[in-house]
């Protein structure tokens, strides 16, 4: 009885394992893959020349049109700091929701034809592979370097959402008139502290802002706060009260280094010469101004927090595994049959 019984036990745990295999093969034919989230270089097997791609083309394009990369860098924050880093922000409006990019707090956001171009060639190479949201967190890392920034090795494996986030943006993003509690708060919620804050806000460094986003600190009175040698400069910049939303009537946010990500935002604000009240609070707040002060003398400080803020934001809350879709066109949803 005892020999017996041992060979029942192997059967039934050679049964076990069979059955096991049979589950898994089960699985793996319904298209049930294992989420493995965001890892370094997902593409890797799928579509191996992917980042290469992508690289190239941030290049190309950089090459002949230098305000993508300031685009690039905005994208980020206006996609992935509002709910999920899922490309919603680059769906066009349809019968039924409003785009992203339509929004208020979008104001001045542009170049999303570029993202195309990026998206028709890696879907020369792969396609219905690479998503948009992973595009869209690549060409920021690529133009970040384009701009004399850091190289920050980010993860891949996001897949896009269905749907706008129109009617909740406001929700996520501060606007550059809160009060710096308001703008550390909603930072914090998506798990950027203070010194992340204070670093992101550091892509002022770059590009430039629209009048329409600082007349009402030089009309009808100039703030008082602001550096009188730079209000001049505004002043030109900005001369009509009510400017044209469509006009081109912009101020540079970093006159020394407009086209260089560096910490001379950080000495310029400490000088009063941020140009939106969000620039002047970082530099006085006593919660902000440390990590300012510190960032003013250490680029190298700047770009490590820089770093840091960058691939948080990059990981909020994604979509990965069966999750979303990857996006035929970035603009639009796939239709469903």
């Amino acid at each position: 009885m005892g020999s017996r019984a041992v060979v029942f036990f192997f059967f039934f745990l050679a049964l076990l394992s069979f059955s096991g295999i049979c589950l898994s093969s089960a699985s793996a034919d319904n298209g049930e893959e294992e989420d493995v989230g965001l890892i370094m270089n997902f593409y890797k097997d799928s579509c191996p020349q992917a980042e290469d791609v992508i690289r190239e083309q941030v290049r190309l394009l950089y090459k002949r049109h230098k305000n993508t990369a300031f685009s690039w860098l905005r994208n980020i924050f206006h996609d992935c700091a509002v709910q999920s880093c899922d490309a919603s922000l680059l769906l066009d409006s349809t019968r039924r929701s409003l785009s992203e990019k339509e929004t208020d707090r979008s104001f001045g956001l542009r170049n999303f034809r570029y993202l195309d171009t990026i998206k028709e060639a890696v879907e020369r190479e792969c396609p219905g592979v690479v998503s948009c949201a992973d595009i869209l967190v690549l060409s920021a890392r690529d133009g970040i370097v384009s701009l004399g920034g850091p190289y920050i090795p980010l993860k891949t494996g996001r897949r896009d959402g269905r749907k706008s986030r129109a009617e909740i943006l406001e929700e996520y993003l501060p606007d550059h008139n809160e009060s710096m509690s308001v703008v550390l708060d909603r930072f914090a919620a998506i798990g950027i502290d203070t010194p992340g804050l204070v670093a992101l806000l550091g892509s002022h460094s770059v590009g430039r802002t629209h009048c329409v986003k600082l007349v009402h600190r030089l009309y009808p009175e100039v703030d008082p706060v602001l550096n009188t040698d730079h209000v001049e400069h505004m002043l030109h910049k900005c001369p009509d009260a009510i400017p044209d939303p469509k006009a081109v009537q912009y101020v540079r946010n970093d006159r020394g280094t407009p086209m260089i990500l560096d910490n001379n935002y950080y000495r310029n604000i400490l000088d009063n010469k941020g140009l939106l009240i969000v620039d002047h609070q970082l530099a006085t707040d006593k919660r902000t101004k440390p990590y300012v002060k510190k960032m003013a003398k250490s680029q190298d400080y700047f770009f490590k927090e820089f770093s840091r803020a960058i691939t948080i934001l990059s990981e909020n809350n994604p979509l990965t595994g069966t999750k979303g879709e990857i996006r035929k066109q970035c603009s639009v949803v796939n239709k469903h049959h």
